[in-house]
């Protein structure tokens, strides 16, 4: 396994610095983040440290060059919308851009996306899975045609007021995954698995591990930290963001060396990225690159 981080945290950096930066902390890979370039719908989003719109030959090239000189692998192109939007000018203009997130991610020999499935809102998840059934197998053909495997993050992306009811990604538990790996068996459609997300929907993090191992495709590390008192207050119909918080690794409830276990159990030897969302750690840039820091060194007992 080779350990790296998601590149959307370092959002004030040209992909120089940041690839700097990621090597210059030990860091081994980065996911680095695709967005189209535009304002940002909400955290973490909107950030482009590779213009997918303009990459030619020449700056593909040139990209592979700087991160071979620094010692630094790419590990997935991440573009993370809602390609399921009730918007339908949203919908086809996220699935628009993840195709060319697709076709860049060739073009770099990486061979790697990490992104959502999506979800209507306003629909039930019946109704919804009969949307991805409509929209999905065509996404999948492309990758299946430019040998990209597509890796689905299982966050729910239901946190606020704003994405209430539903949540805006709909592959979010084991029983739906199997769903879509029936109605899409592709080699190249597959998870990039998040514990987090689950600790927070009350749910066992390792089982699944084992029952989709030749699925897991790529991996984040981000903690939860469950606010009991809280929760007892709001219950688990409120917005999860009432009574949960995104940590550092080692900060929150996810056991990281039983996760660690698991995947070594399971031979997985693919890339694992840290994925800061600690407001812990954001009041500075000096902050950030500190979360970096701590996030390697703790799960550097796990990982060599």
């Amino acid at each position: 396994m080779k350990l790296g981080l998601v590149s959307a945290i370092l959002d004030w950096m040209s992909f120089e610095e940041m690839i700097d930066t990621v090597s210059r902390l030990g860091y081994e890979c980065v996911e680095v983040a695709c967005w189209p370039n535009g304002k940002a719908e909400r955290r973490y989003a909107g950030v482009s440290h590779i213009d997918v719109d303009g990459l030619d030959d020449e700056k593909a090239a040139y990209i592979q060059s700087y991160c071979r000189d620094k010692g630094v692998e790419i590990s997935s192109l991440a573009f993370y919308p809602n390609t399921m939007d009730g918007n339908l000018e949203k919908r086809a203009a996220n699935i628009e851009h993840l195709k060319k997130v697709i076709l860049a991610s060739e073009k770099l020999g990486v061979g790697m996306v990490t992104t959502f499935i999506g979800r209507d809102q306003t629909k039930t998840v019946e109704e919804n899975m009969e949307l991805f059934k409509e929209i999905w197998p065509d996404i999948i053909r492309l990758a299946e045609d430019h040998k990209v495997k597509v890796a689905i993050e299982n966050c729910p992306m239901l946190f606020g007021a704003e994405q209430w009811p539903g949540g805006q990604n709909l592959a979010t538990t084991p029983k739906i995954w199997k769903e879509m790996f029936e109605a899409i068996p592709s080699d190249c459609f597959g998870l990039n698995y998040d514990p987090s997300h689950f600790v927070w929907q009350m749910m066992d993090y390792i089982r699944p591990m084992y029952e989709f191992k030749d699925k897991i495709f790529h991996v984040h590390y981000k903690d939860i930290k469950l606010y009991r008192d809280r929760l007892d207050r709001v219950g688990t119909m409120a917005y999860p963001l009432e009574y949960m918080a995104p940590k550092l690794p080692g900060l929150g409830d996810v056991d990281w060396a039983k996760y660690v276990s698991a995947l070594t159990d399971i031979g997985y030897k693919g890339y694992t990225c840290v994925e800061v969302e600690d407001k812990s750690f954001e009041e500075t840039r000096e902050d950030v690159i500190r979360s970096l820091v701590l996030s390697k060194r703790y799960l550097g007992q796990f990982i060599v």
